[in-house]
């Protein structure tokens, strides 16, 4: 396999996943209750906040040429209306870095976490927060657009959408047997936990309405209104004009995360109404937009009666959905369709204890984003899923998604293989 001069192979992490004590973000908040669905807290994650050279030199070694990360919104304005100066130079430090390892950074300004404040007003279903977003966006670009030429706005903007969904489906399952409902889990691509939502729930509301204010707080990964749905695009539009009024030539996309769509006879409607429903509506919130963040982890297959289990034998992620590395070739030429600008896959990688299965996984993945070059698609980058082994949110960190493995009591890294692997084939 060969990649064109000046494509982007790299990884890609979030900032609450490895950073380490984001105190001040609605995640941080949620792990502390006492009956909360997160099966540990994050604390100090990676400690990435601290070891960020190290981590990147690492991916630079190997021989990668991105960095995807995420600037916590959280510590930039901890409280409604004051910046801290202190933390938007921390991102300045690791944006140098990155430059320094010659390594392009490709910055998101909002990654699940948001600050608690912005919930207590109402958060993901709130018109105010069009505005909050647009000001940190604004705020960010205006401090650091100068060393930037990729901006992410919104990680997975049709994420509570997703949810909304599969909690539906959740609630249907679970009443069948704790089998299903582990299946339901694995057709979501983010670490949830089902299970332990539903048997907190009696308590959760009052203990969100103490941290909160509100019972049901609408974090970014709430299930998801119509309306909240439409809130997350204008606010993706509102920052990426704020972006553009200081830096025009900065690239900005948004990304989505986007499952291989695949119909058995007889389940043609379901699948086109699913695709509808995680890509094509969005559209016309894209048409400004550089750049499109593919993220696809799976395929979802439809019969009949709708959506199917993963097939009979087919070999299965810690995270209980296919693996299919195929996935990813299918659903950039499904994007390019529709989106006509540059794709860069923002993030594509497996949950997976056996290193060899990653590298399998790699070698299947970038040769379906070879032919989609080869057939002329615009694909600019590949990021994987994640550089290093995190806090896969509700899941805890039993999930290792990682090239990079991480001793939980020493903070020690040790690259795996498969960053080596995916290393070989940049530049």
């Amino acid at each position: 396999m060969s990649f064109p001069k000046g494509f982007l192979i790299g990884a890609a992490t979030a900032a609450h996943q490895v950073e380490g004590n984001n105190i001040h973000s609605d995640y941080w908040a949620q792990e502390q209750l006492p009956h909360s669905s997160f099966v540990e807290p994050s604390g100090l994650a990676c400690d990435h906040y601290n070891r960020y050279e190290e981590d990147i030199r690492l991916l630079a070694d190997a021989g990668l040429n991105a960095y995807r990360f995420s600037i916590e919104w959280a510590r930039i304005e901890p409280e409604e209306g004051r910046f801290d100066e202190a933390e938007i130079e921390h991102y300045r430090r690791v944006i140098a870095c990155c430059r320094a390892n010659g390594v392009e950074p490709i910055v998101t300004l909002l990654h699940f976490t948001s600050p608690v404040w912005l919930i207590q007003k109402g958060g993901w279903e709130t018109e105010s927060t069009v505005e909050y977003f647009r000001r940190y966006a604004a705020y960010v670009t205006e401090k650091l657009g100068s060393q930037l030429r990729y901006i992410c706005t919104i990680n997975e903007a049709n994420m509570g959408l997703q949810l909304a969904a599969i909690s539906r489906r959740f609630q249907l399952m679970a009443q069948q047997a704790a089998k299903s409902a582990k299946g339901a889990e694995g057709t979501v691509q983010v670490g949830m936990n089902f299970e332990k939502m539903m048997e907190n729930m009696k308590y959760a509301a009052a203990e969100n309405a103490e941290v909160f204010g509100t019972p049901q707080p609408q974090v970014f990964v709430s299930s998801r209104t119509p309306e909240g749905d439409r809130l997350v695009l204008r606010a993706h539009e509102a920052a990426r004009e704020a972006i553009k009024a200081l830096y025009p030539e900065i690239k900005v996309g948004i990304t989505l995360s986007l499952h291989d769509c695949q119909a058995l006879p007889g389940g043609e409607s379901f699948a086109e109404k699913e695709w509808e429903e995680e890509f094509r509506h969005y559209l016309p919130y894209l048409q400004g937009d550089d750049f499109f963040g593919v993220q696809n982890y799976t395929r979802t297959q439809f019969g009949p009666e709708g959506q199917l289990p993963c097939p009979e034998g087919a070999e299965l992620t810690q995270m209980s959905y296919e693996f299919y590395p195929e996935a990813l070739e299918h659903v950039i030429r499904r994007v390019h369709q529709d989106f006509k600008g540059d794709l860069i896959v923002t993030e594509n990688g497996v949950a997976a204890s056996d290193d060899s299965r990653r590298v399998e996984f790699i070698r299947r993945a970038l040769q379906g984003v070879e032919r989609c070059l080869q057939d002329g698609i615009p694909v600019k980058g590949y990021c994987h899923w994640s550089l290093m082994d995190n806090f896969e949110w509700q899941k805890g960190y039993s999930m290792t998604f990682g090239l990079i493995a991480v001793d939980r009591a020493t903070m020690e890294r040790k690259p795996k293989e498969s960053l080596r692997y995916l290393g070989s084939f940049a530049g």
